[in-house]
């Protein structure tokens, strides 16, 4: 059996594990890379395998750093089945034709504009080439084994992420690989609890937050002073939010606010991202995979007014008057809040909220710190708004809560590699795990290529 490495080694993006096992090949996690230029240029290069000889692909969650590359995977040439839960498809039909959509409108807009170096700006994939790729997935319970062939097994567990999110075993009778995708967090103020698992031979952990410790407050707590503040002043909240997840736990936060008297009652709040919406909506259908109780769930898909059009999201930019706007995509790297940005960044009043990871390369990373303006559609926009971050939303474990969770296996795998975080990061995760667990570990490079011989032993 044999583990390449093709996506989230140094970086914490493009997810893309290549696992060779006689004549089957499996990939699990099929990622965009986004952020830094020469990360997002991968998506372009050639993959070092043909996907028509591809066995399967298996998915740990929706996130386009994890689903993103499939209809780029379909398009080249793969023809298999694209295993997931029934929630992580859901999410997909929504991800995957708005990122084609994304990435036509954006090449549309440099082409436009001129300030693209490619004539013509073309887009990865379509939003046509999207759907046609959802025809692929093959949807499956938790706990339910799938059959890859050649003696190749997988299963999946609730890893508490998001929605539809899991920890995927991987055996072929002899060895047990886990990959553990994005880590959700034990106290999560609507996922439930991460599974705890007890036995691999090989694990893939993530380390997005390998040197960083969460803020133990309530979110809501932290959000009420960001909020108070910017609306004395008259000014506009902007959002940028990652659609699948964190808006939701925005929106029940505000909801928490506003029924506690913290922040005025009537005061606007704009959900604009219409997958978002769709996404909000999913989950009063997918209720056993959260912690909220009809009520709560009603009452946070009801505390935004949704934005569907773009008449509607430009109509935002011309208020005057304190409200909030949560808007895709979370990093700033597309989407309706990169107009946002170009309105609201620019005057003192108002406040730019982060409220999750922000990858190097991004707006966000270089909002957060300290950019005096940003690059929009080809100007340079001043950034003068207050940037405020939110440390108590992420939906991924810290260090600590990680070393919990690895803390549930009863004996030590044979090698932990760590993977999906930056390089300080990773190797902070990776002193820990040593220090603490005492086991053996292995911080992966792009590209790089393990043989397990069939004791578990590293070739």
């Amino acid at each position: 059996m044999k583990i390449q490495f093709l996506g989230a080694a140094g970086t914490v993006t493009g997810s893309k594990y290549l696992v060779t096992a006689d004549d089957s090949r499996i990939l699990v996690d099929c990622g965009l890379f986004q952020g830094l230029k020469q990360l997002r240029l991968r998506n372009w290069a050639p993959l070092p395998f043909d996907p028509a000889t591809l066995s399967a692909v298996v998915l740990t969650h929706a996130h386009l750093d994890h689903s993103g590359y499939v209809p780029l995977l379909v398009k080249q040439g793969f023809r298999g089945r694209i295993y997931c839960t029934e929630a992580t498809l859901e999410l997909c039909k929504l991800l995957l034709p708005d990122s084609g959509h994304l990435q036509e409108e954006d090449a549309e807009y440099a082409n436009r504009h001129g300030f693209s170096k490619h004539k013509p700006a073309l887009p990865l994939y379509t939003e046509e080439e999207a759907e046609k790729s959802l025809k692929y997935f093959h949807p499956v319970a938790y706990d339910q084994w799938i059959d890859l062939g050649h003696d190749l097994r997988a299963t999946l567990a609730p890893s508490g992420h998001i929605l539809g999110s899991a920890f995927i075993t991987l055996t072929d009778g002899t060895r047990k690989i886990v990959f553990s995708g994005d880590l959700g967090r034990p106290c999560d103020p609507i996922m439930v609890a991460p599974r705890a698992l007890d036995q691999t031979d090989y694990l893939l952990i993530e380390s997005t937050y390998g040197d960083r410790l969460h803020a133990r407050a309530d979110p809501w707590d932290e959000l009420e002073p960001v909020v108070t503040r910017t609306i004395r002043r008259g000014g506009v909240v902007v959002v940028p939010s990652f659609a699948v997840g964190r808006a939701q736990t925005l929106l029940y936060c505000i909801h928490r606010l506003k029924t506690q008297g913290r922040i005025p009652a009537d005061l606007p709040v704009y959900l604009n991202s219409p997958m978002a919406v769709d996404v909000t909506q999913l989950y009063k259908r997918f209720r056993s995979e959260h912690r909220l109780d009809p009520k709560e769930c009603n009452a946070m898909c009801g505390a935004a007014k949704y934005v569907n059009s773009v008449e509607e999201s430009k109509h935002l930019n011309t208020l005057n008057e304190p409200m909030i706007i949560v808007a895709a995509s979370g990093m700033a790297t597309g989407g309706r809040v990169v107009h946002h940005l170009k309105a609201f960044a620019p005057d003192a009043r108002n406040t730019i909220l982060f409220s999750g990871f922000q990858a190097a390369g991004t707006r966000g990373a270089a909002m957060l710190a300290g950019a005096q303006d940003v690059r929009i559609h080809g100007q340079d926009i001043p950034v003068r708004a207050e940037i405020a971050t939110l440390s108590t939303l992420s939906a991924h474990a810290d260090y600590a809560e990680t070393l919990e969770w690895l803390k549930n296996f009863k004996a030590e795998p044979r090698t932990a590699f760590i993977t999906h975080g930056e390089p300080v990061a990773a190797d902070a995760l990776r002193q820990h795990i040593e220090r603490q667990l005492r086991w053996v570990t292995h911080i992966p490079e792009y590209c790089e290529s393990v043989d397990l011989d069939a004791k578990g032993d590293e070739a």
